[in-house]
């Protein structure tokens, strides 16, 4: 114990007389630290803000979608008008809801409504009617007012619920419960306001293929009989319309375990009915979930194995240190293996030098890193305030990083073997040192 002791004296006693040089050699291991850690949390922070936006659409979830034919999209660039019929019937949604009893809810969606307006505000329409159930199936919430009710399908009310972006839009000096807003020719009660959904601009709203904070949910029953199936679109130099009896259906499995059952079977009842699937489309966000999670393991594999880089040139840097440490000291060895000293004294002498450097860089690099994983979740969103240059930033540009403990513990442990691994060579060569040659050395 008392060697031991002597030896890492020996060894502090060495790193504080050549202050500098010891902190240059660990500073590779300290940005190797570092860059590992940011990496990490900078991966983990994008994959929980990934999978959050896919798990808000519902992980138990399977929505069926109508979506338009590619041929009926072409035409030419004069003036047009027709109407195209595709997508689910009503009859599939029967179907479905008499294949599936055992589904915790089967929710329909009718798109209707060309345009929403209120005074001279207008944009275009997704207006849906649906049921109460959506908002459970969507996760959705409601920050003001209430939802749709069994109630307004019943009467078939001129009711409906928009999203958090219409009401700013559309009254962005007044409350809009109570007020009206139109679908084309149609005035609807406001009786609810949803809250923000976090989609916008994310794998979300990309799954979605819209921006769920610009939905105005209407009662099924309303939509049906007030509105009808075809909705009119009108665009520059053309005009169409749509005739669609069900936008889209979500259907929500007992639970996760059930899902890819669930879609399977779903897959198959649709396509028994028709002879193709191209005016649909399934999408199950749990699958993307589970496909989201393994695309963030590989990148966090691949940015971890590129900050591991940074480690290894620390551990050369130290190497390098350590030989010319070896040649510095050689007359020293001599001294001491003329005193007694053991080739295994010496080996532990330089290794405790080169364990300390890594071990203190370890501690300064996983500082290092916290802070700066810590400080980019700060900064990043107010970039655009910066003079001068803040025009060049997207006010809502955000760089989510999370820390996990695994990695701190991972790159603190790496980064100390490191060092001690490429300190054995310089150590085991000093300590080769021929006593007789080393004294002799000026």
């Amino acid at each position: 114990m008392t060697f031991l002791l002597e030896i890492v004296r020996l060894g502090l006693s060495n790193i504080r007389r050549h202050a500098l040089r010891s902190l240059l050699t660990a500073l590779g291991i300290i940005f190797g630290v570092a860059a590992v850690i940011t990496n990490a949390a900078i991966g983990e922070g994008s994959k929980r803000e990934a999978l959050a936006q896919i798990e808000a659409l519902g992980a138990k979830n399977i929505i069926v979608r109508s979506t338009k034919p590619p041929e009926t999209a072409q035409g030419s660039g004069q003036r047009r008008s027709w109407t195209t019929r595709y997508g689910l019937l009503r009859s599939d949604l029967e179907v479905l809801q008499l294949e599936f009893p055992e589904a915790d809810a089967i929710v329909p969606l009718k798109a209707v409504g060309g345009q929403i307006l209120r005074e001279n505000l207008r944009q275009t329409s997704q207006a849906f009617g649906t049921t109460p159930d959506l908002l459970r199936a969507a996760n959705l919430r409601v920050a003001r007012g209430r939802y749709l009710s069994q109630e307004d399908l019943d009467e078939r009310a001129l009711v409906c619920v928009i999203g958090a972006d219409i009401a700013k839009a559309m009254f962005p000096f007044s409350d809009p419960l109570g007020d009206t807003i139109g679908v084309d020719s149609k005035r609807l009660k406001v009786i609810g306001v949803l809250a923000p959904v976090g989609l916008s601009g994310g794998a979300g709203a990309v799954l979605v293929g819209r921006d769920l904070n610009d939905d105005v949910h209407l009662p099924l029953t309303t939509a049906n009989e007030v509105f009808g199936d075809t909705v009119f679109r009108a665009t520059s130099g053309s005009m169409s319309s749509e005739n669609v009896q069900i936008s889209e259906v979500y259907i929500v499995a007992p639970d996760r375990d059930s899902v890819m059952s669930f879609a399977n079977l779903v897959t198959r009842v649709i396509e028994a009915r028709r002879a193709n699937m191209n005016d649909l489309k399934i999408i199950v966000p749990y699958e993307l979930l589970e496909n989201a999670r393994k695309t963030a393991l590989t990148w966090n594999l691949v940015l971890t194995f590129i900050a591991g880089i940074s480690l290894l040139v620390g551990g050369i840097g130290i190497m390098n240190i350590m030989l010319a440490s070896v040649t510095e000291r050689t007359r020293e060895i001599g001294i001491r293996r003329a005193l007694g000293a053991t080739r295994r004294h010496i080996v532990w002498q330089f290794l405790v030098e080169t364990g300390v450097l890594s071990a203190v860089g370890g501690f300064a690099g996983v500082a290092s890193g916290v802070l700066l994983s810590l400080t980019l979740g700060f900064i990043v969103p107010r970039l655009h305030d910066l003079p001068f240059i803040g025009g060049s930033f997207n006010p809502e540009q955000r760089l989510p990083t999370s820390l996990t403990a695994g990695s701190i513990v991972v790159a603190f442990i790496v980064a100390t073997l490191t060092g001690l691994l490429f300190g054995l060579y310089p150590a085991v060569r000093a300590s080769r040192q021929d006593p007789i040659v080393a004294l002799r050395h000026d």
